[in-house]
């Protein structure tokens, strides 16, 4: 490990791979650590990303896609589905990715592009100047260390723990941090082409409840809830385990995961000295599905190819890296998180009776174009009763 580089990217996920391989294949001298021993475990996410979204940033590789996907469905209480193809579908639909395989071929390939990669390396906190950041310290096997860069990439995550220590506010609130679980279930009878997503207030509270497939009678099953509905004897586990055991008695759980997932709106600023923070560490998860691979993708390219501008011309200060929180907020990945979390902000209001209403009222409908403003077009004018509730939410969104 040497103990200067342009640029220090902290996380090895989708958004710091990325971002390393983008700066490395610029010129720069780039190293990228991850706390954890090997990329891409514990999975944490139900993996799920939209082809042409995917088809962005790699090319898709059938080492690491479990399953193609057809649809999506919306599940609400009553019963009623709400089909989607995959084309009408948004971003959580197309491919559903073996993350322990993807995440490593996006650092593989980090590495090829000439990233230094250190795994089982924790930053510990920034090396701080005159308030910029320039650099971090970390303990790599257990020995401690100094990394100096001109740009950290702050890439670690739901915890955000690095930008925390340089000074940002990364806190989410309680409310709007969902609580998941996990299984990744086999032996299992699902619609193999379809992604499912159960709504309810019984099922999953200001939540929902997804069925992935991975493959022949394979899934992965997971909840997420608000940190509010999760207490003692209703946490996102129970609600799963009721769900499985009504659903799937006779599957076989081969692993578990739980975790966090912030669907907050994203950090008020995302820049400072010599610092730049992406993917989950920013919250641009989307506040309505909860998937965060693509939007991690996008923010770790884009702050890679603004530092490597600003490197170039010397300048790291917040100023000269503003372009990165700039862009990203005009991009449609920006105005698509604020939408979304205005969306789910109203959705979470409802109870049971309203999302059977609502969902009766639209699900015989073939949308040409799905989007959320087609979507909230059509709840109008099939529910003159909600109109006023509706059109609130449809101003909202203009």
């Amino acid at each position: 490990m040497k103990s200067n580089y342009d640029v220090l990217v902290v996380g090895g996920g989708p958004a710091g791979a990325l971002a390393a391989k983008t700066a490395a294949e610029a010129g720069n001298s780039v190293c990228l650590i991850e706390k954890r021993a090997a990329i891409g475990t514990p999975v944490r996410c139900a993996e799920g990303i939209g082809k042409e979204l995917l088809k962005e940033y790699i090319r898709p590789d059938p080492r690491w896609i479990s399953a193609d996907i057809e649809r999506a469905r919306i599940i609400v209480p009553n019963g009623t589905a709400i089909s989607l193809d995959q084309d009408r579908a948004g971003n959580e639909v197309g491919y559903v990715l073996d993350r322990k395989v993807f995440d490593r071929e996006l650092v593989w390939q980090a590495a090829e592009a000439g990233a230094d990669v250190f795994v089982k390396t924790r930053a510990t906190g920034p090396i701080m100047e005159n308030g910029a950041v320039r650099g971090a310290k970390v303990i790599s096997t257990g020995t401690p260390a100094e990394i100096r860069a001109e740009v950290v990439l702050a890439a670690d995550g739901t915890e955000a723990q690095f930008a925390r220590r340089a000074g940002l506010d990364t806190t989410v609130p309680l409310r709007e941090m969902m609580s998941c679980a996990q299984y990744l279930m086999t032996d299992i009878d699902i619609e193999a082409g379809s992604t499912d997503f159960y709504l309810g207030n019984e099922i999953a509270p200001e939540g929902y409840l997804w069925v992935f497939p991975k493959g022949d009678r394979t899934a992965n099953v997971g909840i997420g809830i608000t940190g509010r509905k999760s207490k003692d004897g209703s946490r996102a586990k129970d609600y799963l385990d009721r769900f499985v055991a009504k659903n799937f008695p006779n599957g076989k759980t081969i692993e578990a995961i739980v975790g966090g997932v912030p669907v907050c709106r994203p950090l008020p600023c995302t820049v400072a000295d010599g610092l730049m923070v992406i993917g989950d560490a920013a919250r641009v998860v989307d506040p309505i599905t909860g998937g965060g691979i693509g939007n991690a993708l996008y923010t770790g390219r884009l702050a890679a190819q603004v530092a490597s501008t600003c490197i170039e011309a010397g300048n790291c200060s917040k100023e000269a890296l503003m372009p990165y929180d700039t862009e990203w907020r005009v991009s449609r990945m920006g105005k698509g998180i604020e939408r979304n979390y205005k969306v789910k902000e109203y959705f979470i209001t409802l109870d049971d009776a309203k999302l059977n209403t609502l969902a009766d009222s639209i699900a015989s409908i073939s949308f040409s174009e799905f989007s959320v403003s087609a979507l909230i077009k059509e709840l109008i004018k099939r529910n003159p009763k909600l109109l006023f509730e509706l059109k609130a939410l449809k101003d909202t969104l203009a």
